[in-house]
């Protein structure tokens, strides 16, 4: 049990984790003390803490912490390369005006002038954005509540940290991408500028390469990210579980219910399109209930901690579970059941699955008949195949499965799948009419299952727009970087042209360099990519995978959006009439 605790203040917490422990110590009883294991104690920590899972209080996380800071640093990433990407388009705008700065320099205009001229023209340019990026915000909160299966409002994003952070970005933005581009222009020669019209100084050619390629090791890395997500969760849909999750019905029990349990069940099972019902502590997706049985071999007691559920009559059989030895449970062994209440008195009778069995250190065909005790002793009637009766983030576990139907909190119905909507209508009129002091409510056992994996699935989600968004960010800064390329090379290409060059050549010659720095990027890019899918990959004990198919993808889309970027760029180029270029330059 979770104790909560509200303090008269902040300052409060150490000195009373102090004292708690101090009294701990001095009242462990000596049962609680020993020298190896130490002393019974209590752990503080603020509630706030608490959401994204803490292993002081073993309160189950209702975020995934990794999640947080992953999307946290594309997200990062991402605004960097629109940063970017922003500076480099400024760049080539400006090549265009090279000479009309070279005129007011002329004309006696400061660099300073000059330099508070683009600034100012880019802090324009920027609150622009600022506050059309506010407007799209707003109105896809509601896609983003979907998105991540939060409730939030704009409200929330008003906030102090919030606004210095936005201020923050406005004022480096507009600041770089103002003040780069004019220090290009203004380190260009007057007299060459005027000369040739549109010629800038070709300096941080190293760095915006550099940046390309950058780009591209994010978009990659984005894309096989989301190659990998999808194909876990195709791997989780399509695996074999053990036992069936397809038109299986969970509708809820409770104390009042079983009072008519069999009589209901009876009503239920004769409902056209039934083909079965049963009834569980728990559904077979997530078995919680520990235990623990104890085992005589000879001398010796064997403990064994274990999974438990107690089921009714026809469990296995309406989930689709196989018996590999022995048998199911039968009216038999419910006879067999001392109904008093003193639960020591209980009779109970077994089904292991294979976990439990080996466990143990039997075969499946030796634990048959075997007496083992679980608050009572009980005969171990058959053994099941193993099924994920938890998420495949774990291993299989020992599970014991024990005839016990007063314990039925979800009766489960086995439904055919000619005329579903006809049967849960039957159903639900069924129900309406034995149960008075409850609301029909159902869900099927695959939609159970798929909640499990709710967090991987908006993952997937989120990568797949992080990705486009990415690609799509990439591909700007490489057409930006192929159109101040060939501004810079208008004359050689004017040249080639004259001397016979076709537009094939020609195209092949610009698009070369940048698909080299998109090369570089899937080198880089294809090593990270796998060790962060091999890292996430980890936290499922059942996994696809990782193969070459997923960074052959990626890089051929990369390869290819690339060369759609560039190509436009080169093929304008190619089809420039050369008299005018050489005339102009």
């Amino acid at each position: 049990y979770v104790t909560y605790l509200l303090l008269t203040g902040a300052d409060k917490f150490s000195s009373l984790q102090q004292q708690i422990s101090s009294y701990m110590k001095q009242v462990s009883a000596s049962e609680l003390f020993t020298e190896e294991k130490g002393y019974l104690t209590h752990h503080l920590e603020p509630l706030k803490t608490v959401h994204l899972g803490s292993p002081l209080t073993g309160i189950e996380a209702n975020g995934n912490k990794t999640s947080v800071y992953i999307l946290s640093i594309i997200s990062f990433l991402i605004l960097i390369i629109a940063c970017v990407n922003y500076t480099n388009l400024s760049v080539v705008q400006s090549t265009g005006r090279s000479v009309e700065v070279s005129i007011r320099k002329v004309l006696g205009a400061k660099k300073k002038q000059l330099l508070f001229q683009f600034l100012g023209e880019s802090l324009i340019l920027t609150l622009i954005a600022l506050f059309i990026s506010i407007i799209f915000s707003a109105a896809l909160i509601p896609v983003f509540n979907e998105l991540t299966g939060l409730t939030v409002d704009i409200s929330q994003f008003i906030n102090f940290p919030l606004l210095i952070m936005l201020a923050g970005i406005v004022v480096l933005v507009s600041t770089v991408s103002g003040v780069y581009p004019a220090k290009l222009l203004l380190a260009s020669k007057m007299g060459i500028v005027l000369k040739s019209g549109t010629r800038v100084s070709s300096a941080g050619g190293m760095l915006r390469k550099t940046m390309i390629i950058f780009q591209f090791v994010v978009s990659v890395i984005l894309i096989a990210s989301t190659i990998i997500v999808t194909r876990q969760l195709s791997f989780i849909r399509n695996k074999d579980l053990g036992y069936k999750t397809d038109h299986l019905l969970v509708l809820p029990a409770d104390r009042t219910m079983m009072q008519h349990y069999e009589d209901l069940k009876n009503a239920m099972s004769s409902i056209p399109g039934v083909a079965s019902v049963t009834g569980a502590y728990e559904t077979p997706t997530f078995i919680e209930w520990s235990d623990g049985i104890t085992v005589e071999t000879g001398k010796e007691k064997k403990e064994l901690a274990v999974n438990a559920i107690p089921v009714d009559l026809g469990f296995l059989e309406t989930i689709g579970a196989k018996i590999i030895s022995g048998r199911d449970f039968t009216k038999a062994d419910l006879m067999l059941m001392d109904t008093t209440e003193n639960y020591a008195h209980y009779q109970h009778s077994f089904i292991l699955n294979e976990k439990a069995v080996s466990e143990l250190g039997w075969t499946a065909s030796e634990a048959i008949g075997k007496t083992i005790t679980k608050g009572s002793k009980g005969v171990v009637r058959g053994v099941v195949k193993n099924f994920n009766f938890t998420s495949l983030h774990e291993k299989i576990g020992p599970l014991v499965i024990f005839l016990s139907p007063d314990f039925t909190n979800n009766i489960l119905v086995k439904i055919n799948g000619n005329n579903i909507p006809s049967t849960i209508t039957n159903i639900e009129h069924l129900w309406k009419e034995r149960i008075s002091h409850r609301p029909f409510e159902y869900k099927f056992l695959d939609e159970e299952f798929s909640v499990m994996y709710a967090e991987e699935q908006r993952t997937a989600k989120i990568f797949s727009i992080f990705s486009t968004l990415a690609i799509f960010l990439a591909c700007l800064g490489l057409f930006a970087l192929a159109a101040f390329t060939t501004v810079q090379r208008t004359k050689e290409i004017g040249i080639r042209k004259v001397l016979g060059a076709s537009i094939t050549e020609i195209i092949l010659l610009l698009s070369k360099e940048f698909l080299l720095m998109v090369f570089i990027a899937i080198a880089i890019a294809t090593p990270v990519s796998w060790y962060l899918g091999a890292r996430w990959l980890q936290d499922f004990a059942f996994r696809t995978e990782i193969g070459g198919s997923v960074f052959l993808f990626a890089s051929t889309i990369a390869i290819v959006i690339a060369i759609l970027s560039v190509s436009t760029q080169a093929f304008k180029a190619a089809n420039t009439n050369p008299v005018n270029s050489l005339r102009s330059e």
